[in-house]
């Protein structure tokens, strides 16, 4: 029944053989690709308006212009960067490989964890300011916030783990009428302005100013604009995802990327000064360019229901690029091994599991507010920009191809402008929360270089060496001692003597029961088994079963010799119904598991099946 449930959820299982069929083609791939970067439009410019507008006042819309710009130069930047990594390194894994090799590893580790938090905050950012464009529409809904978010990612999540294919195909239709609607309302909210003017502004409330303008006021609204360019680094890292040939398919969906968030970020920045939007706590400044340009009509609507989609959606471009990277990140041992394994649908569902845990946590954390999450945001994104840039100018450096220094010098000029760039949020952002991501990189990487010591050390112990192989006697034979726990003499524990007796006449029926009669009443049955098998009775007065167990099985271990083998045989009856563990088994299970920890016995479970019928 639950495996026919998940079924129906997830889908039924794929052959490795499908694997290339679930890729990504340049419209699919566009439209995953896109959904953070150009979603991120939908706050970019209201985040500068936030730090502008209560110090500058009405002059804040002069400068939001002359913020988007810079923003846009560091686009233009970024861009031909990024493509040049998407050339250098075709296996995907964006900043971290780039880092990784022409850095060192701990860069690499730095890069990695940077992106993986930035990752994360895309999940909970963008579910947050999806459910604020649609309480901007609908304010009642604001109560259900919270909840609201948490569903939304838990809907995204199960999508996600039906697969690459199915899930591009969902997420590319709100994707492309995001871009329309957006794409829409520029054209149309420039042909307004300039025949009628702006319109009355959505929210009427005088604005004054209340200090002076600074380098430093402009580096705060930059710092917080910079949230337009987070996701750009999603195609480098995702390369393998795209269909043959992917290098190029992943530069197209580069370049394409670029221009849409050049026409819309630019577009709305521009839209935000002529219709004098003012940010609130309810009511989005995406929300009130749509009502400048269109009223309160159908395509206001359409514009507040599409973004609030594109916001949601944005979470997948993270869905893409978190497992994908843990992927890389784990298959060079940094990480669990778990993260390397496809599961039912092709997807890497347990980074897609991971990912969606710890961004509802945050989520409850911060409440779903927008504002409280957007300064961890942009700093992770930076430096993986600042790692990536830097490490491709030591790739060029090192690279015997034509036009290295032209290349070199691209990146070169982009590692100074990230790094600027960097030191600017950190500054800025630091008191706001950006000191908690600061904080979190370096005990991330702290615990990812502690996986890998750990696995090279496991490696070292495991290895066998030619020696080893030689010199192993596999006829060497073992005097057997049997020893099997049992609570009461049931099918299961008979079915388990008889095993044990198969392989050795050295066998021990060991019982430890917290009452006299249980074990009196197993004497009596043990009797008529007609057996000389031994049984060994001990009672617990302070009601306590597994230690007894453990100290009696541990003194037989530690007193059998090289040439003998202590194996614990554990009789355990399997039902088949879905909920049968959580009422039984959990005895043996903590049995097993303690055991183990002793070199000096073998576990083995002995299953009885039951009639599921009769149950």
């Amino acid at each position: 029944m639950l495996e026919k449930f998940v079924d129906v959820l997830i889908g039924k299982p794929l052959p490795n053989e499908q694997t290339s069929h679930e890729k990504y083609n340049i419209l699919f791939g566009l439209a995953i690709m896109a959904s953070d970067a150009i979603s991120s439009v939908a706050y970019a410019a209201e985040e500068i308006l936030v730090v502008l507008i209560g110090v500058l006042g009405l002059a804040a819309y002069n400068w939001l212009g002359w913020v988007s710009l810079m923003i846009i130069g560091l686009l233009f930047i970024l861009t031909i960067s990024y493509v040049q990594i998407i050339r250098a390194y075709p296996q995907g894994g964006g900043a971290y490989i780039v880092a990784k090799e022409n850095l060192g590893i701990r860069p690499g580790l730095v890069a990695a964890s940077a992106l993986l938090i930035d990752y994360i905050l895309t999940v909970a950012v963008s579910a947050s300011a999806g459910v604020a464009a649609i309480i901007s529409a609908f304010p009642a809904l604001e109560i259900h916030k919270i909840s609201l978010v948490v569903g939304l990612i838990i809907i995204l999540t199960i999508l996600n783990l039906r697969g690459v294919s199915e899930s591009s195909k969902i997420f590319s239709i709100p994707t492309y009428l995001f871009i329309l609607g957006m794409i829409t309302m520029i054209i149309y909210g420039f042909i307004k302005y300039s025949i009628y003017g702006a319109t009355a502004p959505m929210i009427n409330t005088p604005i004054k100013a209340t200090g002076a303008l600074s380098i430093f006021l402009i580096l705060r609204a930059f710092s917080s604009g910079c949230s337009a360019l987070t996701g750009l680094e999603a195609v480098s890292n995702a390369v393998p995802n795209f269909k043959k040939p992917s290098q190029k398919n992943a530069k197209i969906v580069m370049i394409l990327l670029s221009s849409l968030i050049l026409f819309i970020f630019g577009g709305t920045s521009l839209l935000a000064r002529f219709y004098h939007a003012i940010p609130t706590k309810n009511v989005t400044v995406l929300s009130q360019i749509a009502f400048g340009v269109f009223g309160r009509n159908f395509m206001y609507y359409f514009i507040q229901i599409t973004t609030s989609i594109i916001l949601i959606m944005a979470c997948n471009t993270a869905f893409t690029g978190f497992p994908m990277l843990m992927y890389v990140v784990a298959r060079d041992g940094f990480a669990p091994r778990q993260f390397t394994m496809k599961g039912k649908r092709l997807s890497f569902s347990i980074g897609i599991e991971v990912l969606s845990l710890i961004a509802g946590v945050l989520v409850l954390i911060f409440k779903a507010d927008v504002h409280s999450l957007i300064p961890l945001y942009s700093v992770g994104v930076f430096l993986s920009f600042t790692l990536a840039q830097t490490g491709m100018v030591l790739h060029w450096k090192s690279s015997t191809e034509t036009g290295w220094k032209k290349r070199a010098l691209i990146n070169g000029i982009g590692a100074i402008v990230t790094i600027i760039t960097t030191l600017i949020i950190i500054y800025e952002k630091a008191l706001a929360g950006a000191w908690i991501v600061i904080a979190l990189i370096p005990i991330l990487v702290i615990i990812m270089a502690s996986i890998k010591r750990h696995y090279n050390k496991v490696a070292e112990q495991l290895r066998a060496s030619k020696e080893d192989i030689s010199n192993i006697e596999l006829g060497k034979k073992f005097t057997h001692i049997c020893i099997i726990p049992i609570a009461s003499l049931n099918k299961a524990t008979l079915n388990a003597l008889q095993y044990a007796r198969s392989i050795t006449p050295d066998v021990i029926a060991l019982n430890v029961s917290i009452d006299k009669t249980s074990i009196e009443k197993l004497k009596t049955k043990w009797a008529e088994l007609n057996t000389d098998i031994l049984l060994v009775t001990k009672y617990s007065p302070y009601r306590q079963i597994i230690t007894p167990l453990l100290k009696y099985i541990e003194i037989i271990s530690n007193a059998a010799s090289e040439n003998e083998k202590v194996t614990i045989i554990l009789p355990q009856f399997i039902t088949h119904k879905w909920w049968g563990n959580f009422l039984h088994n959990h005895t043996g299970f903590l049995l097993r598991e303690n055991l183990l920890r002793n070199k000096n016995i073998v576990v083995s479970t002995y299953p009885y099946h039951l009639n599921d019928e009769e149950l």
